[in-house]
């Protein structure tokens, strides 16, 4: 692999020595095995896949168009075994005093009144909900699912840059991208150690049916429609959870209850994992205007009778200025050191604070506390100085409103550019998914690596122009195991079988796949072979084939079956003869 990884950033893949460090070398000889033009191949099948399955996301008021597809990196990022269990339990100390926080304030607030953190910080928060004040969620969980977000500095630490507590997105990216690479690079798992992903939404469904008021009860995903951005994921989730996706008018509240619109009638709801925000989630509650939530929700959340996940308030802790009193959190609940460290903070309600804000926004990041997605900041060194002039005349408006950080060179990872067709490095961020139940915490080994595609660039967020990689966390700390790829590569080594008829080959695209299970892609046919084989034809049925009735899957002849079953292993063989004699 022809990469610089340079001096001025911690490098993921490469040591200051500039050797690749041991986690990474499987990856790097595969890359190097595979060859560049066989890499971008597959790099364009890539794209064409997430076209196909309506992987998307939204772009609000962009005059290229709303909807297009999430841009994907192919060059994993790769967690050894023990920096990740650090990692891991770094965030399960924050999401457990994060938690503790949301039932203090909203019950006695004792670390208010101890002076641990200012009071008028959490009331003057736009987020902060006194329409709950009181309520105890079941299982006293507030932060069911949790996104925080990591960056390593220049010196490799990882530092905890936000947390996202109310209903925090990206999660249907990474378990698409780990679908997407099993089928377009199927051989680069093979003797890695990469630990599995697919188990988040089975996980998921059983936090949420852990905090139903009744046994067994009905969950749904609440979703504000087809317009919204995250529109894919939460079709995407509801699909894996086996739940019913649901929008505001498919829900009402009678006598005490909150009950689904069916075809076969009326059906209670036990638990709603929200995507909705608080403020359109109950017009009689919160915004009088909202056509998305459902009138009477929260008095029927009041008496107990329905969980919400998240919670309604969470959103308190995701201010800005809050996060940066966790550490203290940490210490004052849990009476321990935090183990992940938050990057340095200055509040613009603190007086010294403020008056560093203002003497140096030209080399720090000044953000508002209630935005996300890269919205509402400053980025100093990359803005003029008119521009740095303007914001700092929203900051001296409304000091509670903005926090400024240093800027913090964000670790870079090998980036694979098209228009080049080389390896360049490209800033990168860790989010990882939480599940915080009340006597387990489940965290996705990996979580969703988010890229600044655009060249220097220091923002990943996508609607900034930023992309995702496949986060791997491997089960040991490298190198791979003893059998090496160059074996793997030229056919040595043991296949893994699929569980599919016909052994190694191709499956439905939309039929997810287990993390040890192998799949091979069809490569572009060779020329040749014309003559020797029947290609397969391969209709919208074909890649839909779950769906089909039984009456439907059973019209296919037992030749035909066995016909594909055959021109697939051919492919499979043509597959294994490009990876070995294709351009390196």
């Amino acid at each position: 692999m022809k990469y610089e990884p340079g001096d001025s950033f911690f490098d993921e893949m490469y040591a200051a020595d500039g050797r690749v460090r041991p986690h990474y070398q499987g990856l790097e000889q595969y890359i190097d095995l595979l060859g560049v033009p066989e890499f971008q191949r597959r790099h364009g099948m890539l794209d064409l896949a997430f076209r196909n399955q309506g992987i998307t996301f939204t772009v609000y008021g962009d005059s290229k168009g709303t909807e297009r597809t999430f841009p994907f990196d192919p060059v994993p990022r790769v967690i050894p075994a023990s920096e990740w269990a650090h990692v891991e339990a770094g965030l399960t100390q924050r999401v457990r005093a994060l938690n503790l926080f949301l039932n203090d304030i909203y019950g006695d607030a004792q670390i208010l009144g101890d002076g641990v953190i200012p009071s008028e910080l959490v009331y003057t928060s736009a987020h902060f909900r006194r329409e709950v004040h009181g309520v105890t969620p079941p299982g006293e969980l507030y932060t069911h699912i949790v996104g925080t977000d990591l960056i390593r500095d220049e010196k490799g630490e990882y530092l905890v840059l936000e947390d996202n507590l109310r209903s925090p997105s990206g999660v249907s990216y990474l378990l698409s991208n780990r679908d997407a690479m099993r089928r377009i690079y199927p051989r680069m798992f093979e003797g890695q150690g990469v630990r599995s992903v697919q188990h988040y939404a089975t996980s998921l469904l059983t936090l949420l049916q852990s905090v139903s008021p009744r046994d067994n009860g009905t969950v749904v995903l609440l979703t504000p429609g087809m317009y919204n951005s995250a529109y894919f994921e939460h079709a995407y989730l509801a699909q894996q959870m086996g739940v019913e996706l649901v929008e505001g008018r498919d829900l009402f509240v009678d006598s005490g209850r909150v009950w689904m619109r069916t075809t076969g009638g009326r059906q209670q709801v036990d638990v709603i994992y929200r995507r909705i925000d608080d403020d359109f989630i109950d017009p009689l509650a919160f915004r009088r205007d909202s056509s998305l939530g459902v009138s009477g929700l929260i008095e029927v959340y009041r008496q107990g009778r329905v969980a919400i996940a998240n919670a309604v308030g969470t959103g308190v802790a995701d201010d800005k200025a809050v996060y940066a009193y966790v550490p203290d959190m940490i210490r004052y609940y849990l009476n321990e050191d935090p183990l992940l460290n938050n990057v340095p903070t200055f509040l613009g309600t603190d007086p010294d604070h403020f008056e560093h804000i203002m003497a140096n926004a030209a080399n720090m990041v000044i953000k508002a506390v209630g935005e996300a997605g890269g919205y509402g900041m400053l980025i100093g060194p990359s803005a003029t100085e008119e521009e740095v002039a303007d914001f700092l005349v929203k900051v001296r408006a409304n000091p509670r409103d903005f926090i400024g950080q240093p800027v913090v060179g964000l670790s870079r990872h090998p980036t694979f550019y098209p228009d080049s067709s080389e390896f360049e490095g490209a800033h990168i961020d860790l989010r990882p998914y939480i599940l915080c139940g009340k006597d387990e915490v489940t965290i996705v080994p990996g979580g969703l690596t988010r890229v600044a595609l655009r060249r220097g660039s220091l923002v990943v967020n996508s609607s900034q122009g930023g992309g995702s990689k496949d986060t791997w966390v491997l089960d040991h700390d490298g190198p791979v195991a003893p059998q090496g790829l160059s074996q793997i590569m030229h056919g040595d080594g043991q296949h893994a079988q699929t569980q599919f008829q016909g052994g190694i080959g191709v499956v439905p695209i939309d039929l997810p796949v287990p993390d040890d299970v192998v799949l091979e892609v069809m490569p572009d046919p060779d020329p040749t072979l014309a003559g020797t084989r029947e290609p397969v034809q391969i209709d919208d049925a074909d890649l839909s084939h779950p769906r089909l009735s039984q009456e439907q899957a059973g019209s296919s002849s037992q030749t035909q079956r066995q016909s594909q079953s055959q021109a697939q292993t051919s492919y499979q063989q043509e597959l294994e003869k490009t990876e070995l004699e294709g351009d390196k």
